[in-house]
């Protein structure tokens, strides 16, 4: 099992969310048809095909890797989607700590720093219908995890357990941010695409990562 992730997991679970969000990205689009102008699986398709490129940048270092694809998938022409899932990586770089790699822990840090850096970008919080609904969850899963002395495949399961979770929920809510919030209660009976797409990378980061150190949890959409 993998109890460390550098450059080759981090691509590995890259690869994964592509491919994850390459499944689904229609019916992102045809969520986002709700209150949206229905472009939201496009932009994220572009999104995580910059991280498959990231494939081969020629990074030797976990910090360097996320730093330079956050910027990368904040250079797409999505807006908001796009500058929040970059600023989402780049902030993972700011994690403390030495070295080319992360254990548990420190995989759990990167993120909560990501997290932290999406907070200082919006105004939105969990019960709003936006991708913090997914995304706060998540890391709050992956770090129950390690510090109970998780694998980082085992945490990266229950972080996407708990997005998929938090995107579900979004169906409850009425929209408060972006253009979405103008139609206010006729989103509610709809997840928010922002917050599937959260758990569909979180997904995919699992399976990215799995798929080369054991068997995908039979049963998991």
């Amino acid at each position: 099992m993998s109890e460390s992730a550098g450059v080759t997991e981090l691509i590995l679970m890259f690869k994964g969310a592509a491919a994850r969000i390459r499944e689904e990205n229609q019916r992102l689009s045809e969520l986002d048809c709700v209150a949206g102008d229905g472009d939201h699986g496009a932009t994220m398709l572009r999104a995580v095909e910059q991280l498959e490129r990231m494939a081969d940048s020629g990074q030797t270092g976990a910090r360097e890797l996320l730093r330079e694809a956050g910027w990368k998938v904040m250079g797409v022409d999505g807006g908001a989607s796009s500058a929040l899932f970059g600023t989402f990586f780049a902030g993972m770089a700011d994690a403390s700590g030495k070295g080319d790699t992360f254990d548990c822990r420190g995989l759990a840090e990167a993120f909560a720093c990501g997290l932290a850096a999406v907070r200082r970008q919006t105004k939105a919080q969990p019960g709003d219908k936006t991708m913090m609904d997914a995304l706060v969850p998540a890391v709050a899963a992956l770090r129950e995890s390690a510090d109970a002395g998780s694998t980082i495949v085992d945490a990266l399961r229950g972080a996407a357990e708990a997005a998929l979770a938090g995107a579900g929920g979004t169906r409850n809510f009425a929209a408060k941010h972006g253009r979405a919030k103008y139609q206010g209660e006729k989103t509610i009976g709809h997840e928010d695409p922002g917050a599937v797409s959260v758990a569909l990378v979180f997904d995919g980061f699992y399976r990215g990562l799995a798929s080369r150190v054991k068997e995908v949890t039979p049963g998991r959409s």
